[in-house]
C-alpha cells in the first residue's frame, strides 16, 4: 500500500470499471461488481488488491501471489493461480498504469496565490492557478488556467506557460514558451544562455543567444534538467516528449514528438532528433547531428555520426548495434586468448 502521508487513494473501484479504464477485458467468470481497494506488486498484493504480470521472469511471483486480481496477457493467463480474477490485456503494463492512475489520480495544489509571491502587475494570470510561496513572476509573463507553480520558482519576463501545467519548486524559466499539460520537476532550468562563443587566444568572445525554448504540449521534464535557449533559431522540445532527470540539452537542438531521453544524457548544440527517438542513460550526442525517426542510442554511448531512421546504435564511438556486439565479442575473445597464452607460458 502506498504511504497515505504522500499519496491520496481513490477507491474502491469495481472490476468492470477498472477493465474499461484500463482497456482490458474481464476473463470468463469474473464478477464485474467485485470491488478492488488498491494496487500493489505481485509479491505484496492481498486479496483486495490489483496487480499485473508482464514479464515471464516473474512467473514464480505470480504463482505465489495472493493478489485478488491481476492484469495479464491472454497468452499468459494459464500461469495465474486458481481463484485470481484476471483482466486480459495485450499490453498489461500499460493497462496497469491506467488502472493505477485511477486509484491515485494526480494531485494538484489548491488554487490560490501565496501572500509573499511577487507578481509583476503586467503579468497575465488565468483562473484557478496555484502560485506557491516565494514565487516570482516577471513583467508580461502569462500563466494559463489551472496551472500550479511550486515554491520559490522564478518565471522571468515574457515567459508563457499554458493551461494545466505542473511547475515544481525551485524552477527558473526564461526566454521560453511552455505548452499545455506540461510537467516540470524540481530544479529544472529552461531558457538560459546557450554555450556559444568565438574562441580567441586573447579571450573568448560571447555570441549573443537570441533564440527561445519552445516546449510542446504534454511534455514531462525531470528534476535538474537544463535546456539552453537557441542562438538564433529556437531550441524545440516536441509534443509528448519525456525527459528524465539531469539531462543537458544544448542550444538550437530540435527534438521531435514522443521522444524518450534518459538521465544524464547530453545533447550538443544544433542536433536534430526525429519523432519517437530514444536515448539511454548517459548517452552523449555530438553537435550538428541527425537522429532519424524511431532511432535508438544505447546507454553510455557516444554518438559522433548521424543515425538513420529506425536504427539502433551503441558503444563509444557509437556504431550500429550488431557491429558493436561483434566488436565487443572480438575483444573478449582476444582477452581470453591472451590470458590463456600467459597461463600456458
Amino acid at each position: 500500500m502506498a504511504d497515505p502521508r504522500f499519496f491520496r487513494k481513490h477507491g474502491p473501484i469495481k472490476l468492470g470499471e477498472i477493465a474499461k479504464l484500463a482497456g482490458a477485458e474481464l476473463a470468463a467468470g469474473v464478477d464485474p461488481e467485485r470491488a478492488i481497494e488498491d494496487v500493489a506488486p505481485l509479491e505484496t498484493a492481498g486479496p483486495e488488491a490489483l496487480s499485473f504480470f508482464d514479464n515471464p521472469r516473474y512467473s514464480a511471483a505470480l504463482g505465489a501471489s495472493r493478489a485478488g486480481a491481476c492484469i495479464i496477457a491472454p497468452a499468459q493467463a494459464q500461469r495465474a493461480p486458481a481463484g485470481m480474477a484476471l483482466l486480459l490485456s495485450r499490453t498489461p503494463y500499460r493497462s496497469y498504469a491506467l488502472a493505477a492512475r485511477a486509484f491515485y489520480p494526480r494531485q494538484r495544489p489548491p488554487a490560490g496565490i501565496a501572500a509573499n509571491a511577487m507578481i509583476d502587475p503586467t503579468a497575465r494570470i488565468d483562473d484557478e492557478v496555484s502560485i506557491g510561496p516565494g514565487v516570482t513572476i516577471g513583467a508580461n509573463a502569462r500563466i494559463g488556467a489551472r496551472t500550479a507553480i511550486g515554491a520559490n520558482s522564478v518565471i522571468e519576463a515574457g515567459v508563457e506557460i499554458g493551461a494545466d501545467c505542473l511547475i515544481g519548486p525551485l524552477i527558473v524559466l526564461s526566454h521560453c514558451l511552455i505548452g499545455d499539460r506540461v510537467t516540470l520537476h524540481p530544479g529544472v532550468k529552461i531558457g538560459q544562455d546557450g554555450f556559444g562563443f568565438a574562441p580567441d587566444p586573447n579571450g573568448h568572445v560571447k555570441v549573443p543567444q537570441l533564440g527561445r525554448v519552445i516546449v510542446g504540449d504534454d511534455c514531462e521534464i525531470g528534476a535538474n534538467t537544463t535546456i539552453d535557449r537557441g542562438a538564433g533559431p529556437d531550441t524545440v522540445i516536441g509534443a509528448g516528449t519525456w525527459i528524465d532527470n539531469l539531462v543537458q540539452i544544448g542550444h538550437n537542438v530540435r527534438i521531435g514528438r514522443g521522444c524518450i531521453i534518459v538521465a544524464q544524457t547530453g545533447i550538443s548544440g544544433s542536433t536534430r532528433l526525429g519523432d519517437f527517438v530514444m536515448i539511454g542513460g548517459q548517452g552523449g550526442v555530438a553537435g550538428h547531428l541527425s537522429l532519424g525517426d524511431g532511432a535508438r542510442l544505447a546507454a553510455k554511448s557516444g554518438l559522433m555520426h548521424d543515425i538513420p531512421p529506425g536504427a539502433t546504435f551503441g558503444g563509444i564511438p557509437a556504431v550500429p548495434m550488431m557491429q558493436h556486439h561483434r566488436e565487443v565479442a572480438t575483444l573478449q575473445r582476444l582477452a581470453r586468448s591472451r590470458r590463456k597464452g600467459e597461463q600456458d607460458g
